[in-house]
Parts: C-alpha cells; structure tokens; sequence
C-alpha cells in the first residue's frame, strides 16, 4: 500500500520560510517521480514543483527562484524549501507521485497525499 505523508506546514509571515516534507512507502522510490501541488480555497490544485529520479526539476514560472525541490533517495523523501514566502502562496501542500517521469498535470500523478496547511500572514 503506497503512502505519502506531507509535514512542515504553518504559519509564516510574509518574507519567511518554510521546508515541507513527504514521506514515501509502499513504493520503489526510486523508480518515481515526485511532485509538490497547492490547492488555495476556492481554486483549482495546480502543480508547484516536480523532481524526477535523476533530479531534474520543474518548477512552475510563479516559484522559480523562491521554491527549491530536492529528494533523499535513501530516506524515501522529498522536500520543498520555501523561500520568500508571500501571501499568494497560502494553501494545501500536497505531495504526489508518479512513475519516471515529471509532469505538471495532476491526472497523471497516481498517488496524493493528505497535504500540509501553508499560511503566509503579511
């Protein structure tokens, strides 16, 4: 059974930072790619950032620079640094995974998790 367990949200004040982290079981990590989306009340999920298994990274327009994705392959786990944080990226963090390859599509990620609550106060 493949799990994914995000952790290190909060509450931050504009400017600050965070590290969120995801916790993979149930599946041969190595083999997936990884991918970090946000969902704000009312909005659609959308991707933020994705690190495949060689750890080639995409990101998107609105994170780069801010935002880094790494992986730790013998700890099963993925991270997101979070940089400079603004009001605008307030919302549910959720980690997701998906064979090889990265994508910016949520439909084509086959596992999600709960996700972590990100709140940026100006």
């Amino acid at each position: 059974q493949v799990q994914l367990a995000e952790s290190g949200g909060g509450l931050v004040q504009a400017g600050g930072s965070l590290r969120l982290s995801c916790a993979a079981s149930g599946l041969t990590f190595t083999t997936y790619a990884m991918g970090w989306f946000r969902q704000a009340p009312g909005k659609e999920r959308e991707f933020v950032a994705a690190i495949n298994w060689r750890s080639a990274t995409d990101y998107t327009d609105s994170v780069k620079g801010r935002f880094t994705i790494s992986r730790d392959n013998a700890k099963n786990t993925v991270y997101l640094q979070m940089n400079s944080l603004k009001p605008e990226d307030t919302a549910v963090y959720h980690c997701a995974a998906r064979p090889v390859h990265n994508s910016i599509r949520t439909d084509q990620y086959n596992y999600w998790g709960q996700g972590t609550q990100v709140t940026v106060s100006s």
